[in-house]
């Protein structure tokens, strides 16, 4: 199948005007959106370090992350087809107070065990609730300017990124884990108040649906598989899958990397990362609509390849500075724009389900990669761990040089039979 080009609306209905993105239910998802991730982002490097004082092992900090993610896998397909269904405020409110139980619980949390049950309840809101906003922001956002404004809707869970580690991180030195869970839980309950003030239904318009730019699957003739995963959002979430794996790694044992490197405080590669995110995003989303994928997939793969490999050599902070730079403006290219790929592929009725397959394989290699990396750093050091992780990106990049080769070649073979 011919590949469609990056803005994939029809000539005959193209804008003389560039589309508003910026409306107020745009912002004021985004700003939903920024307090769903900030809370969630100081989880992320303080529940291992809750999993150790509660008795946990490196093989329990890696279960803890890896537990989230599958549970968030399973049911991003089932949301993703509620979403086609039902408004997706209503699955909005369901997923945040699935959240809001999790993130209140851990406070009274007295055992490992107890931490696993609890991260099984986060993950099923986690993943209803992420979903939840990425498709809702693709049926907002115009889709002359998708890649952009997905580049900008991403820009809250950056500023999350950015912000949220080393905040979390402060809290549970300066007060305890208990306030760190209150702060957590406050944030999140902030983003279900602004997202139940947002106007309209969360499902796509009429005039969105009329103009579809992909065959929807029949849903009287298709199977519960073909239902839960569109086929169309398959191969952008292999790439992420790819990704999502180096990024695992990261999350899970970049403080223990630091510990083995003497490195005082690596929440500065949270930092740096972050902010290099924020800046390359709303770029790289302006190339994605007026050149396509390909200018943005592959250097971006080959910037945090080289963003893993230095981390691989870091013993200093300059050097971890400069690892997560690099790294930010790959990875800031290319998700964003894997996401903006697959919404643009499925049809409009179809975006949940898309988008839910693109995150549950978001999810599955962010778990896979503190599971299958926490063992090989144990064999042999988290430097080798990172360099060996890169081996990732070059899969990606096989992969997805293979793809644009047949592609091109069935344009040539395509436009040489019609004339």
């Amino acid at each position: 199948m011919k590949e469609r080009p990056a803005d994939s609306t029809p000539s005959s209905i193209q804008p003389s005007a560039k589309e508003p993105l910026w409306t107020s239910r745009f912002i004021m998802l985004s700003v939903a959106n920024l307090f769903l991730f900030f809370g969630f982002q100081m989880l992320l490097p303080t529940i291992p370090a809750y999993v150790t004082q509660l008795g946990g092992d490196n093989s329990a900090i890696g279960m803890v992350i890896f537990i989230l993610t599958l549970s968030a896998l399973i049911v991003r397909p089932f949301s993703g087809a509620a979403l086609d269904m039902f408004s997706g405020r209503l699955i909005l409110v369901v997923g945040s107070i699935i959240t809001l139980i999790a993130i209140g619980s851990y406070i009274i949390a007295a055992s490992v065990g107890i931490i696993y049950l609890l991260r099984v309840v986060h993950g099923i809101g986690w993943g209803i609730s992420t979903t939840t906003y990425g498709t809702m922001a693709s049926d907002i956002i115009p889709a002359s300017r998708r890649g952009e404004g997905m580049g900008y809707f991403g820009l809250a869970s950056t500023l999350a990124m950015a912000l949220g580690p080393m905040s979390g991180i402060a809290i549970m030195k300066t007060y305890d884990y208990s306030v760190l869970f209150i702060v957590s839980f406050s944030l999140t309950f902030c983003s279900l108040l602004v997202s139940l003030l947002l106007r309209g239904s969360g499902k796509p318009s009429k005039e969105a649906t009329a103009n579809k730019t992909a065959p929807a699957i029949p849903a009287a003739n298709s199977s519960l598989l073909s239902r839960l995963v569109d086929k169309q959002a398959l191969f952008p979430s292999l790439l992420v899958l790819l990704i999502a794996v180096t990024y695992g790694g990261i999350v899970s044992f970049i403080t223990l990397f630091g510990n083995e490197q003497n490195i005082a405080n690596v929440g500065w590669f949270f930092s740096v990362n972050a902010l290099m995110l924020f800046l390359v995003r709303p770029v790289s989303g302006k190339i994605f609509d007026t050149k396509g994928h390909v200018w943005v997939l592959l250097p971006g793969a080959v910037f945090s390849l080289a963003g893993l490999l230095l981390l691989s050599y870091t013993s200093g902070t300059p050097m971890l500075m400069l690892a997560a730079a690099c790294y930010g403006i790959g990875f800031g290219a290319i998700q964003p724009s894997l996401q903006a790929w697959t919404v643009q592929r499925a049809a409009p009725d179809r975006r949940g389900a898309a988008n839910a397959t693109f995150f549950s394989a978001f999810d599955l290699g962010i778990g896979l990669g503190a599971l299958i990396l926490g063992p090989i750093a144990a064999a042999t050091n988290y430097a080798v761990m990172y360099r060996l992780s890169g081996i990732m990106f070059v899969i990606y990049l096989v992969v997805y040089v293979v793809y644009i080769g047949r592609e091109r070649k069935t344009a040539l073979l395509g436009s040489t039979s019609s004339s």
